[in-house]
């Protein structure tokens, strides 16, 4: 008998960069299949995406492509604080920082046309669940500003595609006190809540 193709969700985390030899965004990722997804029906497809703007042309669009994803997480390691945090919004300009070759994109831009993409997704419900559940013991919040490098570079070429099914979600280092399973943890009821509002 075959199997019932789950639910495909894309999961991506970001490579090394500057002092960080190990980026927590990707290691998280690693560990979400751990937490058993295809039991609640996910097919979890993980990528991990190098900090550089022209992978991120050429990657994020065949990611779509490929696995038609009911949802996608993109995480990225937070520079600062120890909360995760759930980004709203993504701006097409002004990408001035270097990526880790030294590169920046065409025209400082990323490919598209408005100025502001917003996610469609429901980030206040998320956010107020998770911080009033006595299981989840880091904190959550939401922000505008995913800080203008490879992060929201990245969430605006998806959201570009589908603003309905895209979210950006910074995660902490481990240096604040969080283990990699409990911040996978969190991502993975992030899943499933973004999911209860798709489905």
């Amino acid at each position: 008998m075959n199997r019932k193709p789950g639910i495909p969700v894309v999961v991506t985390g970001f490579g090394p960069f500057g002092g960080h030899k190990v980026n927590a965004s990707w290691e998280i990722a690693k560990t979400l299949p751990s937490f058993n997804l295809q039991s609640y029906g996910i097919e979890l497809i993980l990528q991990e995406i190098p900090v550089v703007y022209s992978i991120v042309n050429d990657t994020v669009p065949k990611l779509w492509k490929k696995h038609n994803p009911q949802l996608v997480i993109h995480m990225g390691l937070k520079s600062i604080g120890s909360e995760i945090t759930l980004e709203t919004v993504a701006h097409r300009n002004e990408y001035t920082k270097a990526d880790v070759l030294g590169k920046l994109p065409e025209n400082g831009s990323a490919s598209g046309t408005h100025d502001v993409l917003h996610t469609g997704l429901n980030v206040s419900s998320v956010v107020d669940i998770l911080s009033n559940s006595p299981t989840v013991d880091v904190p959550i919040q939401e922000s505008t500003n995913a800080g203008r490098y490879l992060c929201e570079f990245t969430f605006y070429t998806s959201l570009n595609i589908n603003k309905m099914r895209t979210i950006f979600v910074h995660v902490p280092n481990f240096d604040k006190g969080y283990s990699v399973q409990q911040l996978a943890s969190v991502i993975k009821e992030i899943i499933l809540l973004l999911l209860k509002q798709l489905l």
